[in-house]
């Protein structure tokens, strides 16, 4: 008697190989360290031991994080707005973000205490340096009239503080389908003991710095 014939199983599509993870896309295969950090090893490094004379290459200052921030005051009567604002800020950072909520009330403002009002993420190792990456390798060239960013927004700790007006210039933000524009405040935080060193550090990883004179002949102009 004949055996009956077993239907095959169907297999996944782009089923990765034994041993092989699946790539996500816009974001870093594992094992692979992001190109600017790899930069700052081979290059930075050297070069700031020779510029400020340290005696070994642990003294070098490092990106420690980068904290990003979006404030959605309109939030308070349309949510829909906050909601926008997370979605578009974990298109760019790749993780999810944290929900701010105000600390008090204030009756002007039409704000209630523990109110949703913006959103923030947290950016380490990895993730750092691919989006510091993608920010001055690619988002920067996109901002219209860009001249560079100025170089005296550091704290006197050795971080640096920018602003960016609008969302669009990353490319993960689809622009037909924003609805409205919305800024961000960026802090980079180093290991650096002073504001010389982490605009050294900075400098040498790419910040294309211009100098606050050279902004206010510009602006005359």
């Amino acid at each position: 008697m004949a055996k009956e014939k077993q239907p095959k199983e169907k297999q996944p599509k782009d089923k990765p190989a034994k041993g092989e993870a699946k790539a996500e896309p816009g974001h870093q295969e594992k094992g692979v360290a992001p190109r600017l950090q790899g930069r700052y090893t081979k290059d930075v490094v050297p070069a700031l031991m020779k510029k400020f004379h340290y005696k070994n290459s642990m003294m070098v200052p490092r990106l420690e994080k980068i904290s990003i921030n979006i404030g959605v005051g309109q939030a308070t009567q349309d949510p829909k707005l906050l909601e926008a604002a997370v979605r578009e800020l974990e298109a760019i950072v790749g993780q999810k973000v944290v929900i701010t909520k105000a600390k008090k009330a204030i009756s002007n403002f039409k704000l209630r205490e523990g109110l949703s009002i913006g959103c923030r993420v947290t950016l380490r190792r990895n993730k750092m340096y691919e989006f510091l990456d993608r920010f001055i390798s690619i988002a920067l060239p996109r901002v219209r009239d860009f001249r560079g960013v100025p170089d005296k927004s550091f704290d006197g700790h050795g971080n640096y503080t920018f602003g960016v007006k609008e969302q669009i210039i990353f490319p993960e933000i689809d622009v037909d389908k924003v609805t409205r524009i919305t800024g961000m405040d960026v802090t980079i935080v180093t290991t650096a003991a002073t504001d010389v060193e982490a605009y050294e550090l900075l400098k040498e990883l790419g910040m294309p710095f211009v100098k606050r004179q050279e902004v206010v002949q510009t602006n005359a102009a």
